[in-house]
């Protein structure tokens, strides 16, 4: 049997979109947070999923940490709100500082849980952040759920390309259409307007144009950004004038047309 036939649709939800990345440190998370919070102020419902069982991001990045979901009367896990997203994470159920020693088959359930035991209510979009690499995670989500697209996160350098190719090939394989991918940490800006590389500039957007993908956005790196990260506050709610946030908006805008094109 395909593996892919199990899939079957999160009642409520209309898409689904999946953040995924080669490798960590590349600011995935905060990108799926403020892509949700984006989506969110161009009117749309929105939830956003932690699918790092590992190493889960959202908590701290909502400033929820501690805090507990509650179960409705249908035995279904309500998911926290804030800023208007509804938020599921497993660091909603285990202390930051608890590892998950798990093997494949609790994760495995674990992800179905998520999908069809939490009250995700009338969703326009689902974001799931999904563990940096191309494991099991992504592979039971492409099994499990039908994902309208996936959004790769990679900053400007070679070496973050040779994994961002991964991830790009990683939903190819599993038949997830690849909306484009974010440049994130792309420059920051000096107090005198000066446009400085973090990075030394490899050849993402040579390959880009080699494989016909787009780049949704090239997300700037500025110290609040950080700040806002760490203060639990996405920088579309605590900077909503800066330029990464602007930035941010316009990723919403592109996923969303581009997510209209593909479903129509």
């Amino acid at each position: 049997m395909n593996p892919f036939d199990q899939q079957a649709p999160i009642q409520g939800v209309k898409h689904i979109i999946a953040v995924g990345s080669g490798k960590g440190g590349v600011g995935k998370s905060t990108v799926a947070a403020n892509l949700a919070v984006g989506l969110k102020h161009r009117g749309h419902k929105v939830g956003l999923l932690d699918a790092d069982i590992y190493g889960p991001s959202v908590p701290r990045l909502f400033g929820c940490l501690g805090q507990r979901p509650d179960v409705d009367s249908q035995s279904k896990i309500v998911p926290l709100t804030r800023f208007g997203v509804k938020l599921m994470s497993m660091g909603f159920m285990v202390d930051e500082d608890m590892p998950m020693v798990w093997r494949g088959p609790m994760l495995f359930k674990a992800m179905d849980q998520f999908f069809r035991d939490v009250a995700w209510g009338e969703l326009d979009y689902l974001v799931i952040d999904l563990p940096p690499g191309t494991g099991d995670v992504a592979l039971t989500m492409a099994q499990k759920v039908p994902v309208d697209g996936g959004v790769v996160v990679c900053t400007p350098q070679n070496m973050a390309l040779a994994d961002g190719k991964k991830a790009i090939s990683m939903f190819a394989q599993v038949k997830i259409p690849v909306l484009g991918v974010v440049e994130n940490m792309s420059f920051m800006t000096t107090p005198q307007g000066e446009r400085v590389s973090l990075f030394p500039k490899g050849e993402l957007d040579a390959y880009l144009m080699s494989r016909d993908l787009a780049k949704l956005a090239e997300i700037p790196f500025q110290p609040q950004l950080a700040l806002s990260s760490e203060a639990g506050v996405p920088a579309l709610e605590s900077q909503p004038e800066s330029a990464e946030a602007k930035a941010f908006l316009s990723l919403a805008d592109e996923v969303i047309r581009r997510t209209v094109k593909h479903s129509s």
